[in-house]
């Protein structure tokens, strides 16, 4: 809704009114979702094709559909070493509930270096490259402003290795599905080619393959973003159940041994308004 007020004028506008052009429940009746009846017109969709189109407003392929699929399933690691299942599992440990544990690992997903932040990062650096070379720049140089910016090219190169184990299998399945080479794929392609070829020697990683699909599947970065909450999801659920089945806060202990303090020495605690005499 658009409309020219501010302020208190904009909110008076709004007093006992809610617009949605989204849906609406009808208690007894029928639930519209993006103005279809939900269980009439949508009642076959599965639940990935009805998380997009709740996202999107936009109906897809099936061969898409399984891509999309596939994106989450091939990174949904159970490894409670990964920062953010650690705390789903650390959330097991402690006995805390399932819903908070995975909320808040899924909250941590948002990591500017491993998770969302990349995520947002890489194709938001693929769609800005393929709309400077469309304006007359090279790659060179869109390179370069990039790595002088950030330091680094989102999607490309990996802290543990420099590769990336599910790159193979997404791309055997895009060729599989039929799905084609599109614009942003190739676009990534040649961006690996040319850091590969130089001193950084940097292969493209699963977030800059990701990245580069959905950009081909017209995804905006905010569509890309609302779709990637649910990706690391099935592989946290392992990690909280099997530290809730061992003992209480066994799960990464800590002796004060370990813990290296370089901070203020040992010193007593004064209640406010005691001397140190009283205190003793």
């Amino acid at each position: 809704m658009k409309t020219g007020a501010k302020g208190p004028d904009l909110l008076r506008e709004n007093v006992g009114v809610l617009k949605s052009r989204m849906g609406a429940f009808f208690p007894g009746s029928h639930v519209i979702f993006r103005g279809h009846d939900l269980h009439t017109e949508l009642k076959d969709m599965d639940w990935v094709e009805l998380y997009m189109f709740g996202i999107t407003g936009r109906r897809f392929s099936r061969a898409q559909l399984r891509l999309l699929h596939s994106l989450w399933t091939y990174t949904s690691y159970p490894d409670v070493r990964l920062w953010n299942n650690r705390v789903a599992a650390l959330a097991g440990s402690v006995r805390s509930t399932g819903n908070l544990g995975v909320a808040a690992a899924l909250a941590v997903s948002e990591a500017s270096i491993y998770g969302r932040g990349i995520d947002m990062r890489a194709i938001d650096f693929l769609l800005r490259t393929r709309k400077c070379l469309a304006e007359g720049a090279n790659l060179e140089m869109c390179i370069r402003e990039e790595l002088d910016t950030h330091r680094s090219i989102a999607g490309y190169g990996r802290p543990l290795i420099n590769g990336d184990e599910r790159n193979q299998h997404l791309l055997a399945l895009n060729k599989e599905l039929g799905l084609g080479e599109g614009p942003y794929l190739k676009l990534a392609f040649e961006i690996e080619q040319f850091l590969f070829e130089g001193r950084l020697r940097m292969k493209m990683n699963y977030g800059g393959l990701a990245a580069a699909l959905v950009a081909d599947l017209g995804f905006s970065p905010r569509d890309y973003y609302l779709f990637s909450f649910p990706a690391f999801l099935a592989g946290m659920q392992p990690c909280l159940i099997e530290a809730s089945e061992h003992p209480e806060g066994t799960l990464y202990p800590i002796s004060c041994s370990d813990i290296l303090y370089e901070g203020r020495p040992r010193r007593p605690w004064r209640r406010k308004g005691r001397t140190d005499e009283e205190q003793t």
